[in-house]
């Protein structure tokens, strides 16, 4: 017979999910797994593949989740696991090319578009971009991190780091760009 589980909370099915409760484990990974495969989804195109990723994060983070320490939230803590299982498997599968060598760059030029595209657009537009620029794309841009810590993950000088954004977004402007004429 199955333990029933009494659930107010993440922190509650953590605690369960600490005591080998199966039950528990499932609902943590029912309630992440959705977000988790789509930030998967970000850095690997093939949707099985980025599904083997999400789980094998899974399987860490639930091996690791004595490691949790409640000092930030639980789901930036699964995404950091996340995006560490995707650049590890680029990187099996040696699909990270970097180059530092930029043509046209101007940091102090202002990047910025006005957006009138719907996100599935977006979203596909990202997932066309190389795989370097992509991956520095969706640190920098959608989880957040600095320069500094992208280029120590990715193993990388923060100059490329620096160059891989503009070229994923001076790529993007192009098919931003494209697109809108289309529409128009």
């Amino acid at each position: 017979m199955s333990k029933v589980i009494k659930i107010n909370n993440t922190s509650q099915l953590i605690k369960q999910s600490l005591q080998n409760n199966r039950t528990a484990q499932k609902l943590l990974y029912e309630k992440f797994s959705p977000k988790m495969l789509r930030l998967c989804a970000y850095y690997i195109k093939d949707l099985q593949q980025s599904e083997e990723v999400m789980l094998n994060g899974f399987l860490k983070v639930f091996t690791k989740l004595d490691q949790f320490t409640d000092r930030g939230s639980f789901e930036g803590w699964i995404r950091k696991i996340m995006v560490y299982e995707c650049i590890s498997y680029l990187r099996k599968k040696n699909k990270l090319i970097f180059t530092d060598e930029i043509e046209n760059y101007n940091p102090g030029v202002d990047n910025e578009i006005e957006l009138k595209i719907a996100v599935e657009d977006l979203e596909n537009y990202i997932s066309l971009l190389p795989e370097g620029s992509k991956i520095v794309f969706n640190m920098y841009v959608i989880e957040g991190y600095k320069h500094a810590e992208i280029a120590e993950i990715l193993k990388v000088s923060v100059g490329t780091c620096k160059t891989q954004l503009f070229r994923a977004r001076k790529a993007l402007q192009g098919m931003i760009s494209s697109h809108q004429k289309k529409v128009l």
